[in-house]
């Protein structure tokens, strides 16, 4: 499937990195597990699995040596655990595992396996990790728990092994993105990156699960109002979006957060307007300012004030182009009980952005 580059839409002025996703962040690895299965419905079997895991490694010494990191939720009907912590904190010190709404407790019981193994001092000084989620109960069946721990454990060494990739990572209906649907059509996982004209990379990595078909919006142009109405029956939940922004500029906390809450910025420009039954929660992280476990920062400058303007540009573009991304890539999918989302069909959008004088931007 083509990405959003691929067919000739490019946002922003910043140019991207060399993979256009979190891969262009040295040290920071997304692996995904997927599950699509079609069993007999519950209790003689566990009926039809669109759903998974995907795992954000956001540095291997995390635990050891954790990033500074702030939130910041733009509608907060959903879920994310770890955000109070890294609020009051400013720290994270987990990967960030993304799923679906009613598996968030089996990926978080996984997730503190994973750390306990990795890192055996949490046994004494515990960590609460990062698992967020979006509601794929449209296509989903969430009668059973799909997601099982041996899943997770791949989506966190896939993460790892991706790191250093020179190709950019799947997108679209992968991983926790299988179930999701986006702005009318399915969505799923999406990622780009930028690169400041003062050589910091900042890098976005959202899960699209939000918005309605009419307001598709792609490089300004309405997409979704050109084309023939559409009606969904039963129709989709409203849906919600998990964003994570990670840069390698040594940026604080409070100003994490700051890189966090443009992530909404971004989703506006594609016709977001955050429901009220949505959950749009953002996560900002700096791979370069660090801390010790008691909270001690590590020696280094920092980013700030208006040393920030041109990071918000790229994370404003940075999460539009990721919206995109996560739609492009994913196809049409049939779910539970014949549930159909539909794919965004990358030559209709060329046609139409065409016709509004809009090729090539």
């Amino acid at each position: 499937m083509p990405r959003a580059r691929e067919t000739g839409i490019s946002i922003g002025v910043l140019p991207t990195g060399p993979t256009n996703s979190v891969l262009d962040v040295a040290g920071v690895g997304l692996g995904h597990t997927t599950l699509v299965r079609d069993e007999t419905a519950p209790p003689g079997g566990r009926g039809t699995a669109r759903t998974g895991v995907t795992t954000l490694v956001l540095a291997e010494d995390a635990y050891t040596r954790p990033l500074a990191a702030g939130g910041a939720v733009l509608n907060g009907a959903g879920e994310c655990t770890g955000f109070l912590t890294a609020t009051e904190w400013a720290v994270v010190e987990t990967p960030v595992h993304l799923t679906s709404t009613m598996q968030l407790g089996r990926v978080y019981d996984a997730a503190c396996q994973l750390a306990l193994q990795r890192h055996p001092a949490v046994a004494e000084d515990v960590v609460i990790p990062v698992v967020a989620e979006c509601d794929d109960s449209f296509l989903n069946d969430c009668r059973v728990m799909q997601v099982e721990t041996p899943d997770v454990f791949a989506a966190h060494q896939a993460a790892l092994d991706s790191r250093g990739a020179t190709v950019p990572p799947d997108e679209g209906a992968v991983g926790a993105g299988t179930g999701m649907s986006c702005l009318g059509f399915k969505g799923g996982i999406g990622t780009s990156s930028r690169v400041t004209p003062a050589g910091h990379t900042v890098a976005v990595l959202l899960l699209t699960n939000f918005g309605e078909r009419k307001r598709l919006t792609v490089a300004g142009v309405p997409i979704g109002a050109l084309l023939p109405p559409v009606e969904t029956t039963p129709p989709k939940p409203a849906g919600s979006c998990i964003g994570v922004v990670v840069t390698d500029a040594p940026v604080a906390g409070a100003d994490c957060a700051r890189l966090a809450r443009r992530i909404g910025l971004g989703l506006a420009r594609t016709g977001s307007t955050a429901h009220h039954g949505s959950g749009e929660i953002f996560l900002g992280v700096s791979t370069t300012c660090r801390f010790d476990r008691d909270g001690r920062p590590e020696d280094s400058s920092r980013v700030a004030g208006r040393g920030l303007d041109d990071l918000f540009e790229a994370v404003v573009d940075a999460a539009e182009e990721s919206v995109l991304n996560s739609l492009l890539g994913a196809s049409t999918t049939v779910g539970r009980d014949g549930n159909l989302s539909e794919g965004l069909d990358p030559q209709v959008v060329t046609r139409l952005l065409a016709e509004a004088g809009r090729a090539g931007h």
